[in-house]
């Protein structure tokens, strides 16, 4: 619904209220949509949706978002009343700007209309779909990439119900769209996982073989008409808060209930395969590939990895958000090492980047000290994370005969953080899809460091083979879970050589 003229929220009747600066690049409503996106969550909108609008102003097309969301209603709600209208506010040590998105052309809440979600990805006129849905929610096992569907999966996989999951909504979706010869569809993930496109491709893959009561013929009409681009996106978006709200209303003078704040770095590398068209992202500074590997690689192990070492190590130290963990004494150092010892050696970057130097714009957008990213929410889902962000740097170096012994570290701060408590005796919270079956090895090792690290390792859904076999890594991970519990972050951080 519109808001009248001096309304205080936000919406299409005060956009010619706001600065000019602030304003929206597409108005709501007149781009035709083109795109679907699952997961409306604080990330698309500060990443994905400003590329796409960027994209559509500087070179058109019909290219309007409606965006899905899996679960919650509440952003739904705040930006159907506000016309999809939200607002990022991008936040640096010397000041921030705040401007309103428009790329939204609708929203949907899939628990409340399935069927609604399904005839959008039937929709001829949708040619592209973009996901942000977090790891777990492709239901692969983190080791093995194959499917490993709950409750809810297996019962959308059976059928003769509305599907519940996001793996059942597309395979529901590209079932429709099969039977209505609608055209062909880029399915982009933009979660971060190893080979995302890949991994999406053999979730969808997994599902049409084993999914009851979808057209005769689906799977090869999938592999003819669906692909699935790699990506690497890259951007640090806090999760909103109040203040979020409270910035963004002192900046446009409105409230925003859907605001977001992000740091000011952003980075969209695409693999250029798109049969039925995308949006000229190019020209809002993506990168179009023939393969996204490499600087998914980058980012997974230079970017993601460190951003767990910090959370977990922070987190026991009682740090709050990710910039206070830095002031860590001698926290940096180890990540220097971390960084240049470890992750540098277990790939190859993109041409012309060298990952010392990406490690340190890293750690410098890390210290930013108005991107309070909480300590306890980068460390969320360790089991879904660790493998492609640390466990996979750990197999190469030692496949290629090197120590990872700073990687080793890493790993030991997650079982030390799965323990439960921070250094100074306060509880920690495990939110993990997993946290019952580590609590259970945790609980069975409970007598020492090296029972804890054996009841884990002995976890294949985590611990991949070559890894939780490996003596050395394993002696690495018992020394550092054993000075981290005797001695603490800091102590341990400063005895580290």
């Amino acid at each position: 619904m519109a808001v009248t003229v001096g309304a205080s929220r936000l919406g299409l009747g005060v956009l010619r209220h706001l600065p000019v600066e602030s304003r929206p690049l597409v108005r709501p409503g007149t781009v035709p949509v083109g795109v679907v996106h699952l997961g409306l969550g604080a990330f698309h909108r500060a990443h994905q949706a400003v590329y796409t609008e960027a994209a559509v102003g500087a070179a058109g097309g019909d290219w309007g978002i409606v965006a899905v969301a899996p679960r919650s209603t509440a952003v739904v709600e705040a930006l159907a009343a506000q016309d999809n209208l939200f607002s990022v506010s991008t936040l640096s040590a010397t000041g921030s700007t705040t401007r309103v998105v428009g790329a939204l052309s609708g929203v949907r809440h899939a628990p409340s209309d399935p069927d609604a979600v399904v005839a959008l990805l039937a929709d001829p006129a949708v040619r592209v779909v973009t996901l942000t849905v977090t790891e777990k929610a492709y239901q692969l096992d983190p080791v093995t990439g194959r499917l490993s569907p709950d409750a809810a999966l297996a019962a959308d996989l059976a059928g003769g119900r509305a599907p519940t999951t996001v793996p059942g909504l597309l395979l529901r979706g590209l079932a429709a769209r099969a039977t209505a010869d609608a055209g062909p569809l880029a399915l982009v993930s933009c979660d971060n996982l190893p080979a995302n496109g890949r991994r999406l491709r053999g979730l969808v893959d997994q599902a049409v073989e084993r999914a009851a009561g979808v057209p005769a013929g689906l799977i090869d009409w999938v592999v003819a008409n669906v692909t699935c681009p790699g990506t690497m996106v890259d951007r640090i978006v806090p999760a909103s808060t109040p203040e979020t709200i409270d910035a963004a209303r002192r900046a446009l003078g409105v409230t925003d209930l859907a605001a977001v704040a992000a740091e000011p770095y952003a980075q969209w590398v695409i693999e250029d395969d798109f049969p039925g068209g995308r949006p000229g992202w190019e020209h809002a500074g993506a990168v179009l590939t023939d393969d996204a590997g490499p600087w998914e690689r980058l980012k997974l192990r230079s970017l993601n990895g460190v951003h767990s070492a910090v959370a977990y190590l922070g987190a026991l130290a009682g740090r709050e958000t990710i910039a206070d963990a830095l002031e860590i004494p001698h926290l940096t150092d180890v990540l220097r090492r971390l960084i240049a010892e470890d992750v540098a050696a277990s790939f190859t970057p993109p041409d012309g980047v060298r990952v010392v130097d990406y490690g340190e714009q890293v750690l410098a957008r890390f210290a930013n000290p108005a991107i309070r990213h909480r300590t306890l929410q980068v460390a969320v889902d360790g089991s879904q994370k660790l493998p492609q962000r640390i466990l996979h740097t750990i197999a190469d170096l030692r496949a290629a005969g090197r120590s990872a012994r700073w990687g080793a570290l890493v790993v030991a701060s997650w079982l030390r953080f799965a323990l439960g408590y921070a250094d100074d005796g306060a509880p920690l919270p495990l939110q993990d899809p997993l946290a019952g079956p580590i609590r259970a090895a945790l609980d069975a090792g409970a007598q020492s460091p090296a029972g804890a690290v054996d009841a884990v390792f002995a976890l294949r859904e985590v611990i991949p083979a070559e890894v939780a076999d490996d003596d050395e890594v394993r002696a690495d991970v018992i020394a550092w879970l054993t000075a981290l519990g005797r001695h603490g972050v800091e102590a341990t951080l400063a005895g580290a050589r």
